[in-house]
């Protein structure tokens, strides 16, 4: 039987690579210098490097089940995600941090409904996302909601690392929500002006925020301005 994945990594080395060696030796030579970290979903239909037309070294990535960003609780943990963060703001000084959620998330609908026993990890790391949950059923939109909702929970969270505020608070480090519908290969972002997710197409920003907490009335989110 062919070896599918060997075939693929022979055409990367013969084809592909040669058109990138210097690209590649350069990045070796002088190191990674990236400008944004990406903090997305493990889900295959996401692609950060197709989505935004980067090319090698120019975005560190991050991926996990819901792009869930874990809670800055000093525990000194194994936080993988947690250390990337840290990395790249401290390390490879990153200008920008977007954190992707995506549309048909199977993290969101997940957690409307039971998870296997024997996925206790999953079941523990699905709490990162539960306060966006909404007391409804889940059906289309409240499924759109609850993803887009959840960029935003994740945003929040990031604000409480400490080497990310004090840098976001500088004007060093953006930060930038994001929600990908992939049928429409369309990435709505989040304005934090006016507090709700808005198509690229029609943006005027790639999208910012939060900087503070905010409450959700009627479908609306609205700023605290304390």
């Amino acid at each position: 039987m062919p070896d599918e994945l060997l075939d693929r990594l022979r055409r990367f080395h013969d084809d592909a690579f040669p058109q990138y060696r210097q690209q590649f030796q350069d990045l070796v030579d002088g190191g990674q210098h990236p400008t944004t970290l990406f903090i997305g979903c493990s889900d295959s239909r996401l692609v950060p490097y197709l989505l935004t037309g980067a090319g090698p070294g120019e975005l560190f990535l991050v991926r996990n089940v819901g792009a869930f960003i874990p809670p800055y609780d000093g525990s000194h943990g194994h936080h993988g995600t947690t250390a990337a963060i840290e990395f790249a703001v401290l390390n490879l000084h990153v200008r920008r941090i977007i954190v992707c959620g995506h549309s048909h998330c199977g993290a969101i609908k997940a957690m409307y409904g039971e998870v296997s026993p024997e996925a206790p990890n999953l079941e523990r790391w699905l709490d990162l996302g539960r306060e966006a949950l909404l007391p409804v059923q889940p059906g289309p939109e409240a499924l759109r909601r609850t993803e887009q909702r959840a960029v935003v929970l994740q945003l929040e969270r990031l604000m409480e690392y400490p080497m990310v505020r004090s840098r976001v608070q500088a004007g060093q480090i953006s930060l930038h929500g994001w929600h990908y519908v992939i049928e429409e290969g369309e990435v709505h972002v989040f304005d934090v002006k006016t507090g709700g997710f808005v198509p690229a197409s029609l943006a005027d920003n790639s999208g910012t925020g939060p900087y503070h907490p905010y409450v959700e009335h009627d479908g609306q989110v609205l700023l605290d301005e304390l």
